[in-house]
């Protein structure tokens, strides 16, 4: 395990994940997890390959999204119902259920501030949502779920709950974090880099065949 001294040298070259969680997991015998400059084509004889980006944002220059369609909320834990309808309305192949979500709420890093919802005006409906994290020892806030239900989509209102939760915390968190799937068809990385995150830090999670 690096030290946290290693790992802020450069976050998303030293780790595929966040400092906090690297300390409280253990990788199982049969997963490998490489940097692309580790990685070689070989190994993919013996194990599956899933590609993660993982981007890192400095804090200091945050685009302003203007919508007057929808507005911000701070989620409370009422809204944890919603939050799972909203995910499971967002992926066809993830699914969540509320044990899972009020989870999030227990870890070290939950900051209550850092759970949003978007709501449309004319209709009064809850229409995407973000969860994010805030580690104390790293002073990294970090990225969780950003989610926007398919109807909705193409309106922006991922750069207002990306740019929301980044606003909230420029002035407490020295950076922030993101990752995702690089074969996601709804391209998030796009997304996050309008938003003014950056890299190019690439991480093979690889299962044994």
């Amino acid at each position: 395990m690096i030290t946290l001294t290693e790992y802020l040298t450069n976050p998303c070259g030293t780790l595929s994940i966040p400092y906090w969680k690297a300390k409280n997991i253990v990788i199982p015998p049969d997963i490998k997890i490489l940097h692309d400059k580790d990685f070689s084509a070989n190994i993919l004889s013996d194990y599956t390959d899933e590609k993660y980006f993982r981007l890192y944002h400095t804090l200091k220059e945050i685009p302003e999204v203007i919508t007057n369609d929808f507005e911000i909320t701070t989620a409370t834990r009422k809204d944890i119902k919603a939050i799972v309808q909203i995910i499971n309305d967002s992926y066809t192949d993830i699914s969540v259920n509320k044990d899972l979500i009020k989870s999030y709420t227990k870890t070290p890093v939950y900051n209550e501030s850092l759970w949003i919802m978007i709501k449309e005006k004319a209709t009064d409906k809850y229409v995407g949502c973000g969860i994010a994290d805030f580690d104390t020892e790293a002073k990294e806030l970090i990225l969780e779920w950003i989610q926007v239900l398919p109807q909705y989509r193409g309106k922006k209102i991922g750069q207002l709950i990306v740019t929301e939760l980044l606003f909230r915390m420029k002035d407490v968190a020295a950076f922030a974090t993101v990752s995702g799937k690089v074969d996601n068809t709804t391209n998030p990385e796009a997304l996050y880099r309008k938003c003014g995150f950056a890299g190019d830090d690439l991480w093979h999670i690889l299962h044994k065949k």
